[in-house]
């Protein structure tokens, strides 16, 4: 299904006024019981991180070492889609707890909060799917829209996006430096200052899962070297797996500059929408996924708690049937085949409708 040229402007006022009263409805009704469940989620991410490292300190023993690198996988991809995602979209800043506060969360990832907010919450979420403009779109490195130029080295992509899968929080970390942008209107002094902060993460985080808890073990150092490396392997390819499968399935939809231009409130809600598909699932499924696998809700509502999006999916689905308009869900092997059909299909030349040279930057001054 393309994008729906059936709807009115009255049918678009009515279906943006629909959702806003799904929002207000769950808005208003914030309490205990969200409490009471993101510090469940976040004592169960530090119970297992501390049963993992524990565990690897008797990682000559294999199950020990598996066991541990389990336990710190689950606890690092809790903590990056659950709890970091989450905090720092301000979906709990209501609770005014300092432990997840979105001003002051730093979360265990290479990618400074600061800059990962930029990109994040303000880049993708303002400007979703749009091309040369949402720089998630293929990150820089991957083609995956036939408004996107096609080049040789995009004949490479298919192995350029798992060696992306696999160094995923690598790519993250570099991704709001936007070197495109030097030259024009960055320096090199902006470019330095954000560089000494990544570097500064970075230092950090490769000090403490590989040197500091590796040194700790003594004699074990090699085997707890290996289980934070797996475990920090894992995590990048599960968030790769979830956040591809979000927006690049095969009936997620592209837009240009001219066409998300003036957008009324209706009509933001629909490109959210249209350019995001959710995965079907158990709920350990979407708590693992960060509630990323209601990807439809949540860029409806970034700032709304994650577990949410399970209750209000149904109604959001019934408003698109309402109206014809598609509502991309399906399983994570439906989901990630069309992730990897795209880019397969786009890694070859095709058709190119338009030339888009504006960057984020530009969209936003002219805003």
């Amino acid at each position: 299904m393309s994008k729906p040229t059936h709807l009115s402007e009255a049918d678009l006022t009515a279906f943006g006024q629909a959702l806003d009263q799904i929002r207000d409805d769950v808005m208003s009704d914030l309490g205990e019981r969200d409490a009471r469940y993101i510090l469940r989620v976040l004592r169960t991410q530090r119970a297992s991180e501390v049963a993992g490292r524990a565990l690897l300190f008797a990682g000559l023993l294999p199950p020990a070492w598996l066991a541990g690198t389990s336990l710190l996988a689950l606890s690092k991809i809790l903590e990056n889609m659950e709890i970091g995602h989450n905090v720092m979209h301000g979906q709990w800043d209501w609770m005014n707890d300092p432990a997840l506060d979105s001003a002051t969360y730093e979360w265990d990832n290479t990618c400074p909060s600061a800059q990962w907010k930029h990109s994040h919450n303000y880049v993708h979420h303002t400007f979703t799917n749009i091309v040369d403009l949402d720089r998630d779109l293929g990150y820089t490195l991957l083609r995956v829209s036939e408004d996107q130029a096609w080049e040789p080295r995009f004949l490479a992509q298919p192995g350029i996006a798992l060696l992306l899968a696999a160094f995923f929080q690598w790519g993250v970390a570099l991704h709001d430096l936007e070197f495109e942008r030097l030259g024009r209107d960055k320096s090199w002094k902006d470019m330095r200052a954000q560089a000494g902060q990544i570097l500064a993460k970075v230092r950090g985080q490769l000090l403490k899962d590989y040197l500091l808890f590796p040194t700790l073990a003594g004699p074990l150092f090699a085997p707890v070297l290996a289980g934070n490396l797996s475990a920090n392997f894992t995590r990048n390819i599960w968030s790769f797996l979830i956040i591809f499968c979000g927006h690049f399935t095969d009936e997620v939809e592209m837009y240009d500059r001219a066409e998300a231009t003036d957008e009324s409130r209706g009509q933001w809600y629909l490109r959210q929408l249209l350019g995001s598909s959710n995965l079907t699932g158990s709920v350990p499924f979407h708590v693992l996924s960060g509630h990323l696998s209601y990807q439809i809700e949540h860029h409806l509502f970034p700032d709304m708690p994650s577990h949410r999006y399970r209750e209000i999916a149904p109604r959001v689905q019934a408003l698109c049937a309402e109206y014809g308009i598609n509502y991309n869900t399906g399983s994570l092997a439906r989901q990630a085949g069309g992730v990897a059909r795209r880019i397969l299909r786009m890694s070859l030349p095709g058709r190119r409708r338009r030339r888009v040279t504006n960057t984020a930057a530009d969209f936003a001054e002219a805003a």
